[in-house]
């Protein structure tokens, strides 16, 4: 299967059932831990969980407009494609990300032995009793839960730009640069 069916399979079937609490971070990085969940193609009736983080970095040095850096997705792994391909592929189809670091670091890959429903319900219910807000619960194609995180990730970019930019401009006020 190709990028473009990968894509499309994890934009029709991916969904955040939690998400980060907070935003990103305007001048220091910020992580963003999730739990993908994804029903195995292995063990038949069991959920593959992949536990990890994406730390977006703080800008600290200027990139070219829609030049956004992915480490850790594995996409030369999985699908015999570099960065370069990934970045072009993804802004042809009209997702752009701020041109900033985005670091996966996957933790663990274990199999939860029942079905993907009673993962969802295992996992947010231990959230809830462990009082996480940060940690994301992501649900999605286990042969391509690296575009399913990226899409929990342009979630987030999306929903802190308002107050990133109001941040950057009072930051510029405060130095006299505006």
């Amino acid at each position: 299967m190709d990028l473009r069916h990968k894509w499309e399979k994890a934009l029709k079937k991916t969904e955040v059932l939690r998400f980060h609490a907070g935003t990103l971070f305007t001048f220091k990085p910020t992580e963003l831990p999730y739990i993908f969940l994804a029903e195995s193609t292995i063990n038949i009736g069991d959920t593959v969980v992949r536990k990890g983080k994406v730390l977006v970095h703080e800008l600290s040095i200027f990139l070219p407009p829609n030049f956004p850096q992915f480490e850790g997705f594995e996409f030369e792994q999985d699908y015999q494609v570099n960065e370069d391909a990934v970045r072009t592929f993804l802004l042809v189809r009209g997702v752009s990300f701020p041109s900033l670091k985005y670091t996966n670091e996957t933790s663990t890959i274990d199999v939860y032995e029942g079905s993907l429903s009673k993962a969802i319900n295992h996992f947010s219910h231990q959230l809830e009793m462990k009082e996480d807000v940060y940690t994301a619960l992501i649900v999605g194609p286990e042969d391509c839960w690296q575009f399913s995180v990226l899409i929990f990730v342009c979630a987030m970019v999306a929903k802190s730009a308002p107050g990133d930019m109001r941040k950057f401009l009072e930051d510029l006020q405060k130095r006299g640069d505006l």
